[in-house]
């Protein structure tokens, strides 16, 4: 079936496999958002402790997925892996040791006679939530707005600057998108925990903070998309492999790919449909339509990125090394194989699901805390 298809056919569908891995890595960036809202929603040791135990029962659903997204790109476009791991190594340092850290202070927060103490791994905690969300959605900003590297004859990495990628944080537009995915993971736990935990006070204050953190997200998010639409992109021309800048490039993919801009307005209005139905109304279920909301958004912002010939990863500093999903790729063979495996993805869609499902079937409380024998 697979081996029929064309190259490019293969790159493209592997591009929206990735698109997909990395929308819902975004929504699963909730658990790092609550992370950060641990003082705000708990104000005693009760509180707090459903509040971990929570999104203790989720995080691996993250990490987990960090995992397989990072391994679907070195699979399917090695020369990106190389490029980016290879010259922004102090980025991608800086997040993995964040989530190094959060593994460690989940299994060890309330282990008795742990070395640093509760507080210590609450702070680790915290740290993953404010780094682990910034950091990430700086990385995925360069997508449009570039990096400075080159590549040699043989594809060696050689990057311009010794920040080794954390110079993406002076840009404007990268840190717009940095800082409105924060706040976007802080109103998805909001509306997770209002779904999950059964505690008043909590769910009281959860309401509260959706609008206090949306009026930001709202900001950030609307600044980044808005400046996107006006910004240069980079275009590359098939029959030549020559990339050019060109006035309003993303803009003219939205145009020219009405499928991805109805994708990016149905998941736009499915994040403030549930953001709404939290702020507004006494639904638990809002979480259900901002994460929806958020995967469309999401896939629909790598779309524009990688399709409509344009270089997803490009560089700034010498436009002809800029990263396509044709030059980037790996072989016909290793697509086509990597295909087939690709028809495992919804059973382990469900496989999640039904975990999800079994976890959530009663709101987390205080009494079932006391009754659990493993507790983070």
């Amino acid at each position: 079936m697979f081996e029929t298809l064309s190259h490019l056919a293969l790159q493209q569908y592997w591009w929206i496999i990735i698109s997909l891995l990395g929308s819902l890595l975004i929504f699963l960036m909730f658990v790092q958002g609550g992370q950060t809202l641990f003082y705000t929603l708990g104000k005693n040791e009760e509180e707090r402790d459903l509040l971990v135990n929570s999104l203790g029962r989720k995080w691996e659903f993250t990490f987990t997925t960090l995992v397989t997204f990072g391994g679907a790109f070195f699979a399917s476009f090695p020369l990106f892996y190389a490029t980016s791991f290879g010259g922004a190594y102090w980025v991608w340092i800086i997040i993995l040791f964040a989530f190094v850290l959060q593994a460690v202070s989940y299994e060890f927060r309330t282990k008795a006679g742990n070395l640093l103490g509760q507080r210590v791994y609450e702070s680790f905690l915290l740290l993953n939530g404010a780094l682990g969300t910034i950091l990430l959605g700086i990385v995925v900003g360069t997508f449009f707005t570039g990096s400075e590297f080159s590549l040699t004859v043989m594809n060696q990495v050689e990057w311009q600057g010794p920040a080794r990628g954390l110079e993406a944080a002076l840009n404007v537009q990268n840190l717009a998108l940095g800082i409105s995915i924060f706040f976007l993971a802080r109103l998805l736990a909001l509306l997770y925990f209002i779904n999950n935990i059964d505690n008043d006070q909590v769910q009281n204050r959860a309401r509260r903070q959706l609008i206090v953190n949306a009026i930001p997200f709202l900001a950030f998010f609307l600044f980044f998309l808005i400046r996107l639409l006006f910004l240069k992109g980079f275009n590359y021309n098939r029959s030549t492999g020559q990339v050019t800048l060109e006035a309003y490039k993303y803009l003219h993919n939205l145009i020219q790919m009405p499928v991805v801009s109805i994708l990016l307005l149905i998941g736009v209005l499915g994040v403030l449909w549930g953001l709404a139905s939290g702020i507004f109304t006494k639904s638990v279920k809002g979480i259900w339509w901002a994460g929806a909301g958020t995967v469309l958004t999401v896939m629909a912002l790598f779309l524009t990125a990688g399709f409509n010939h344009t270089a997803f990863y490009p560089s700034t500093f010498d436009l002809q090394s800029s990263l396509t999903i044709e030059n980037a790729s790996s072989s016909h063979f290793t697509l086509t194989v990597m295909s087939y495996v690709s028809l495992m993805v919804p059973f382990v869609v469900a496989y999640i699901w039904y975990t999800w499902r079994m976890m959530n079937r009663t709101k987390i409380s205080t009494e079932e805390l006391n009754n659990e024998e493993h507790a983070y």
